[in-house]
Formats: structure tokens, C-alpha cells, sequence
């Protein structure tokens, strides 16, 4: 499990910590991986020019630090000094030392655009707000300069806490992190800021529950539901699809698919879409009698293609099993009705419906992912899948919000979701709980939409039809 954690329990970890070491070890430490990162990136060190850019505080002297020992292997090791008067004094006499030179913001411009590596030591994790005016416009030569650009623990101008980002930030190649990861690097936009990222161990004591998740292999791994020689398909789990309208047959269609290929043992499906659901998929149990009518199911899934039918979203509510509500199902559903369900609830909307069920615009649920993901699971006492470029997954209880590292930007397209609502709710009916089934089901819906795609435009039949060699991929790790 990759975990990242807050602004304030990394510096409750640093103190720690520091005290127990010798002054300046710490920032010794990071230096070094940070050094190490740039050499590797570089590839030969030797002759190279690096500028570096220098704010106040640690972050600074992390990046002076790191110069100096590429000064010692023979790189041009220039800082720019945003803030000379408050520069680390420590750092800055190593670089010194070691044949760096330092300039003024002023004279910095034509540096960057010759540099072959620029360093970004501006502000640290506890920066708020985007780059000053100097900074920002040195940040834009970089980027214009297509110069390898390293962030130091995180790009500055982006919040580390929530990943927003406020005005001007530098885009990074590469992050060197230290201790642990920060939510910033894990969501976006910040993540996009963030390029690729190195964790550098610098030997924090943190605590056991983190402010954000990220599953790995192993942890779907052991998450996925796997039969046994006692297995039907009735204690596989049977989950209901309450799907799809005249108009939007292919909705159901598309979370058919996806339920059968998420382990549940059978797929009941009730709706007006019946002839094209059996057609394509002459295994699924179907009915035109009403969710409340359909017969025994372990979960239902509600809403994707499903028009003005507010009857059935109602009879779903009511039932006592787990349900998932997604697309027109989130428009229909009654909040009250929603708080009020005993059984795990599981809503899964894209960026623009959680919009419109905060009451906000969706830039501002773009850009706030984490809050608004949060906000919302605690508005309908429900666990909320947010998706979208960093989906995330939010309990109403609180705890660490889960973040989605699998994906692409090819599943961006028509009736994804509905493939992504249909293999999640399979995983509720076959016992995972709401937070393991949308996380679960996200990681695998996006690691088939890789495989699907390999880097050429896909449909939404082809993620489903990929979901097998995914589940395979994660338990022949």
C-alpha cells in the first residue's frame, strides 16, 4: 500500500525525529537522495549545468545542499537566490565550497534556458497559494526551455495537503520526496505538476493511518473474491443492474458487461433494455417486473441510461443490500432517502454530477478533488467514487481517502463509467465492502483500460472485454 500523509504529521515526524539525531543530519540525508536522483537523471554529471532555484527555509537548503555534491563531481552549479536575506546559511557555504556560484533573479533567465537540469528548491510543503511574481516568471522560462526540471519533496506553488493548485506552479519531471508521500503528488491537478515520482527514505516514525491510500497489486490481491469448491453462483454473489431506457439501451448493456466481469456469480438486470441485454449476454437472469420484484440479489447497481425512472432508483433505496447508485441514478436519488439505508451505499460520480450535487461549479470540485470528495460522502452519509483524471474513493466515516493509481486518458470515453459501476457493484454482491469494491473495481477498470488501449483510442466494450487479463495481471503478480 502506498500512503501519503498530511503537511503537519511529517513535521510532527521531522521534530521527532531531530531531535534524536545530530543538527543538520536530516537535511543531510535528503540532500543526498536528492543528489543522487539529479546524477541519475543527468546520467553523467561531470560538465553539466545545473541552476538551481533557492527560496527561504529547508526546502532551499535541501536544494544547496544537493548542488554542492553535484559541484563536487564536477557539475556548473548555479542558485538563484529569491530570497538572498533569508537563504540557508549552512547550504549556501557548501555550494560555495564546492565552486557554486550564486546570482540574482535578474540575471537568471538566460542561465535556465542554457542549463541541462534545473532544480526547484522555492518553497517546501508548507507553501500556499501559487509562485511570486519572480518565481513564477523563472518557472515559465523553464517550461518554455524544455529544460529537465526537479521538484524538491514537492513542485512549489501546489498545496500539498489537497493537491489544489492556486495560481503559478513549477511543472516538474521529476519529484524527490522525502519520508513518505504528500496527498499533492497523489491527486490532481498537483499530480500533473509532479511528473514522475521518487520516494526518498530519510527514516520518519509515521503513524499507522495515513490521509490517503493508494492500492498496489498485492493489496487487490488479496482484496478480490475468489470461489471455492463450496461456490454457486448464488454464494458468489448475485447483483442486480437497474439500468439502462428506450433511449440509452447501451447503458445497460455496458454494466451488464462490467458486472460479469467482476466475480459476482450471477447478474439479474431489470429495465426497458431487456431484448438488447439478453441478445448480447443470453447468460443474464432478466426481468420486467421492477427492481422489488426481481428476485434475490446481494447488490444492485442503479441509475446508469436510466432517463427520468425515479421509481426504480426508490425501490432500490429501499432495499436492505448494498447498492450502488451512478449517472441518472445520483439525479434521482433523495439524499434522505440515502442517509436514512442501513446496508453500504456506494456513489460513483464523475467531477460535473458531484458538482451538481454540492451545488458548486464544477471547476471548483476539479480543482478541490479531495474536499469535494469528502464533502460529499459526508452530505449523503454514503461512500462516494469520484471519478475523473485521480479518482478517489471517500467513506462517510472518515479515514484515509483512497486514491486510484491505474488509468488512462482513453477511458475518457462513452459508457466507461457504466463498465466501472457494473464490475464495482459485482464486487459489493460478492461480500466486499463499499470502499474495497470501488477501490478495487476503479484499480482494475483502469488497468484494463490500459491493456485495452496501448496507447491508441478504445471503447467502452473493450475495457470490459479486457477486465479478465487485469484480474490475471493482479493475481500472477
Amino acid at each position: 500500500m502506498r500512503t501519503a500523509y498530511s503537511v503537519e504529521t511529517v513535521r510532527a515526524a521531522e521534530r521527532e525525529l531531530m531531535a534524536r539525531l545530530p543538527d543538520g543530519a536530516l537535511m543531510q540525508r535528503a540532500a543526498a537522495g536528492l543528489a543522487a536522483a539529479c546524477a541519475h537523471l543527468l546520467g553523467r554529471v561531470y560538465g553539466r549545468r545545473v541552476v538551481l532555484l533557492v527560496g527561504s527555509g529547508d526546502n532551499g537548503g535541501d536544494a544547496l545542499y544537493a548542488g554542492a555534491r553535484l559541484a563536487r563531481r564536477g557539475a556548473g552549479v548555479t542558485a538563484v537566490l529569491l530570497a538572498p536575506e533569508r537563504a540557508h546559511g549552512g547550504g549556501l557555504a557548501a555550494l560555495r565550497r564546492a565552486g557554486g556560484r550564486t546570482v540574482a533573479p535578474g540575471d537568471a533567465e538566460e542561465l535556465i534556458e542554457r542549463a541541462d537540469l534545473l532544480l526547484d528548491g522555492i518553497v517546501g510543503i508548507g507553501g500556499k497559494g501559487g509562485l511570486r511574481p519572480d518565481a513564477a516568471r523563472l518557472a515559465e522560462v523553464a517550461d518554455r526551455s524544455r529544460i529537465a526540471v526537479v521538484a524538491v519533496d514537492l513542485p512549489s506553488g501546489v498545496d500539498a495537503d489537497t493537491g489544489e493548485v492556486r495560481g503559478a506552479a513549477v511543472r516538474a519531471d521529476l519529484t524527490v520526496t522525502f519520508g513518505t508521500h504528500k496527498p499533492g503528488l497523489l491527486i490532481d491537478p498537483a499530480r500533473e505538476y509532479a511528473g514522475s515520482v521518487r520516494l526518498v527514505d530519510i527514516g520518519l516514525a509515521l503513524p499507522e493511518e495515513a490521509e490517503l491510500e493508494a492500492l498496489q497489486h498485492a493489496d487487490v490481491r488479496r482484496l478480490l473474491p475468489v470461489p471455492t469448491g463450496e461456490s454457486d453462483k448464488y454464494r458468489r454473489g448475485v447483483v442486480g443492474i437497474a439500468a439502462g431506457s428506450a433511449r440509452y439501451p447501451g447503458a445497460a448493456v455496458l454494466a451488464v458487461y462490467g458486472a460479469l466481469r467482476g466475480g459476482a456469480g450471477a447478474v439479474r438486470y431489470v429495465g426497458p433494455a431487456g431484448d438488447a441485454v439478453i441478445a448480447r449476454f443470453p447468460e443474464t437472469l432478466v426481468s420486467d417486473r421492477g427492481p422489488k420484484h426481481a428476485g434475490r440479489v446481494q447488490a444492485w447497481v442503479v441509475g446508469p441510461g436510466a432517463g427520468d425512472d425515479a421509481s426504480a432508483v426508490g425501490e432500490v433505496l429501499a432495499s436492505d443490500v448494498p447498492v450502488l447508485i451512478d449517472a441518472d441514478g445520483l439525479r434521482l436519488a433523495d439524499r434522505d432517502a440515502v442517509r436514512a439505508r442501513t446496508a453500504p451505499t456506494l456513489m460513483t460520480p464523475h467531477a460535473g454530477e458531484a458538482a451538481a450535487l454540492l451545488g458548486v461549479p464544477r471547476e471548483e470540485v476539479e480543482g478541490a478533488r479531495l474536499a469535494s470528495a469528502r464533502e460529499l460522502a459526508g452530505r449523503y452519509g454514503a461512500t462516494v467514487l469520484l471519478k475523473g483524471s485521480t479518482t478517489l474513493v471517500a467513506d462517510a466515516g472518515g479515514g484515509a481517502v483512497r486514491v486510484n493509481p491505474t488509468g488512462t486518458a482513453w477511458l475518457a470515453t462513452a459508457g466507461s463509467g457504466d463498465v466501472l459501476s457494473g464490475l464495482a457493484g459485482s464486487l459489493l454482491a460478492s461480500g466486499l465492502s463499499a470502499p474495497d469494491a470501488g477501490s478495487v473495481g476503479a484499480y482494475l477498470h483502469g488497468l484494463a483500460g490500459r491493456f485495452a488501449a496501448d496507447g491508441a483510442p478504445v471503447g467502452a466494450h473493450d475495457v470490459a472485454e479486457a477486465v479478465p487479463a487485469a484480474w490475471r495481471d493482479v493475481t500472477d503478480a
